[in-house]
């Protein structure tokens, strides 16, 4: 199970950023490593914040890993293995909002970055960290969060390529995707995570999503119209983001199943 130590003083320090931060504290590994695309401000306007430090509040040793180094996956080993997986954002702000104008045209300042300095994230950052955990450390679980997985969760418009792509769970290759506020899915994941649950067993969550096959489909659901279909049909599109907004309260709301590529 995971650590109970009391939280309270830990509160009143950052989190760390690095090994020698773990080290200061006493821990050799920690339990979950948060990911971010914009500099590590301690700030509940920030997305990152609010998760790491609601880890922290339910006792487990957490790092924040913030605009990680996104050629190699080096930067995502540098607090070493941790006990239980990553959660990652791409940031505040939608990493490709946060690098092109409406006209598409690269900014020059990125207001989240030391220094406002661009080029501190790369393009789709969510799907790029994913990626990158996956390839640190394949076996451990990545849970997909934040503004650019969940307005991406379903097949979606892309605006810079002018076309229809699946979900971003294929294209990320996360294990999960909590979309929305992410307060509730994140504890009740980690619990279960630190329970010794396989993360391929949590798909009840309220407020998640996951790829699966017709063998593992729940009893009942909804079904919007698949990938190929959306990418070919403007009023196919249309009626498939209306099921999606209709079952999107988690009281009222059903399983929504989608056909991705």
């Amino acid at each position: 199970m995971h650590n109970t130590e009391n939280t309270t003083a830990a509160c009143t320090e950052f989190l760390p950023i690095c090994r020698a931060d773990m080290e200061q504290r006493g821990w050799d590994q920690l339990d979950f490593v948060v990911v971010g695309g914009d500099a590590y401000v301690d700030h509940p306007s920030f997305g990152t914040a609010i998760i790491s430090r609601l880890l922290e509040a339910e006792g487990y040793r957490v790092g924040v890993l913030a605009q990680p180094r996104y050629t190699d996956c080096e930067d995502f080993k540098r607090f070493g293995r941790p006990k239980y997986g990553f959660f990652i954002g791409g940031g505040n702000v939608d990493s490709m909002v946060s690098h092109y104008s409406v006209a598409k045209i690269p900014r020059e300042v990125d207001e989240y970055s030391p220094g406002g300095r661009a080029g501190a994230r790369p393009d789709r950052s969510a799907t790029v960290y994913t990626r990158l955990a996956k390839q640190a450390y394949p076996d451990l679980p990545v849970i997909l969060g934040g503004l650019e997985a969940s307005l991406r969760r379903f097949a979606h418009y892309d605006y810079w390529l002018d076309t229809v792509l699946p979900s971003i769970a294929e294209d990320s290759g996360a294990d999960l995707i909590s979309f929305g506020m992410g307060e509730h899915q994140t504890a009740q994941i980690a619990r279960r995570l630190a329970s010794g649950e396989k993360i391929g067993t949590i798909t009840d969550v309220d407020g998640t999503c996951y790829l699966t096959d017709f063998d593992h489909l729940p009893e009942r659901y909804v079904e919007c119209a698949g990938y190929r279909k959306v990418a070919a049909d403007k009023v196919a599109y249309a009626k498939a983001c209306r099921i999606q907004m209709d079952n999107q309260d988690v009281v009222s709301g059903q399983f929504i199943v989608q056909k991705q590529s």
